[in-house]
């Protein structure tokens, strides 16, 4: 336990196993405060049906919420399903009675071999609501946090998917006050067939982006751009993103990592690679999808995954350590691969490095196909700040 001022610091990693699934679960809590919880919930037996998979795994988030996190309520919850145009419409039937967090879908494979896992993230001690347009309301002394999961359309070209993506989400930060470029902290861009409709997501950002004043004079936002799949495969886009009201500009901080890392615009896309959020009891970070790449915007170690996870993890560290975090505050972690022969090889380093840290693999193209793995993560630290409200 780590002791602060006014407030207490609880990380803490667990193993939770129900049934066919089991739970890594992280903890942050402080005296008085919002609780904060990672879980990653993973099926254990990959001979199950996807039917059997579901149940264990639904069952086992039950038993979280009531019995091992009670009070605690979910505030975004992402399945990653390994056949989502067979898997999908099963998921959200069963989840129709749920309200509880923004629920994002993707085809994205768990490289373990069975066919779905879940990240969730909870909070206890806050209120909770769902907004007329879906979104995911969780409020607490004076701040609003609003997520939004599974936002998609059919236009005809990924570009213009985008386009009606951001306008749309643009309209819904403005009924609540908000605007992108202040609120908006984090958004997740999946696209099927990445290799060939990232080109028009990334214009069409672009192109938004310079329209709401979000341009290398200012500020991007924190951002996973991957492959990922709708069940429809019309859908060639989903959107995922979280936004503040109540917030002030300067508890908001960009991280740059400049001697590992170059700006994004540099080759031509508008993203930050990750960005910090100060209460007066916590600072929450959060890193974008980060790969092995330099400060010249170059890909490092072409060919060989295990140097480009060592680069890779090279790269968060040091954004991390911008925010004066380390990697014992990472709440998370999401593993994606290019190649899902180098499962084997990366899940070994990762259990040597980080045995008890929440993680799942994915089977997830990155944005440029030489790059064989990206992370992304989330992480919090306790502070003592009384230039801000607490969370």
């Amino acid at each position: 336990m780590l002791v602060y001022s006014y407030l207490c610091q609880i990380n803490a990693i667990d193993r939770v196993m129900q049934e066919q699934t089991s739970i890594d679960i992280f903890s942050f809590e402080v005296e008085n405060g919002v609780a904060e919880y990672h879980a990653m919930l993973r099926i254990t037996d990959p001979r199950l049906t996807y039917a059997e998979q579901v149940d264990s795994l639904l069952t086992a988030y039950g038993k979280l919420v009531s019995e091992t996190l009670p009070g605690a309520v979910a505030v975004v919850k992402r399945f990653f399903l390994s056949d989502a145009a067979n898997q999908a419409a099963h998921l959200q039937a069963m989840l129709i009675e749920s309200s509880d967090g923004a629920v994002s879908i993707v085809e994205q494979p768990p490289l373990d071999g069975t066919k779905i896992a879940l990240w969730v993230y909870l909070q206890r001690g806050v209120h909770t609501r769902v907004l007329p347009h879906g979104d995911y309301e969780v409020s607490h002394n004076g701040y609003r946090h609003l997520w939004t999961g599974s936002n998609w359309n059919k236009a005809s070209k990924s570009e213009y998917q985008m386009r009606l993506l951001f306008n749309d989400y643009i309209m819904r930060l403005s009924e609540q006050g908000c605007r992108l470029a202040d609120n908006c902290i984090r958004t997740w861009i999946f696209v099927q067939n990445v290799d060939v409709n990232y080109a028009g997501v990334v214009k069409a950002r672009n192109e938004v982006f310079h329209t709401q004043n979000l341009t290398s004079e200012t500020h991007f936002i924190a951002s996973t751009g991957i492959a990922g799949r709708h069940a429809d495969p019309e859908v060639m886009v989903q959107f995922d993103a979280y936004a503040i009201e109540g917030i002030r500009p300067e508890q908001i901080h960009y991280l740059y990592a400049p001697t590992h890392l170059n700006p994004t615009y540099e080759y031509g896309v508008s993203f930050e690679r990750g960005t910090y959020v100060d209460y007066g009891d916590r600072r929450q970070v959060f890193i974008s999808g980060t790969a092995s790449i330099n400060n010249k915007g170059e890909i490092v170690h072409p060919g060989d995954v295990r140097k480009q996870t060592l680069r890779m993890w090279e790269n968060v560290e040091t954004l991390l350590a911008e925010a004066e975090c380390g990697y014992e505050h990472v709440g998370h972690m999401i593993v994606y691969l290019r190649d899902m022969a180098d499962y084997a090889v990366v899940r070994e380093m990762y259990e040597e490095r980080f045995p008890t840290t929440p993680k799942v693999y994915l089977l997830a193209p990155v944005c440029r196909p030489g790059w064989l793995i990206e992370m992304e993560c989330m992480a919090v630290k306790a502070i003592a700040n009384d230039e801000f409200p607490t969370y």
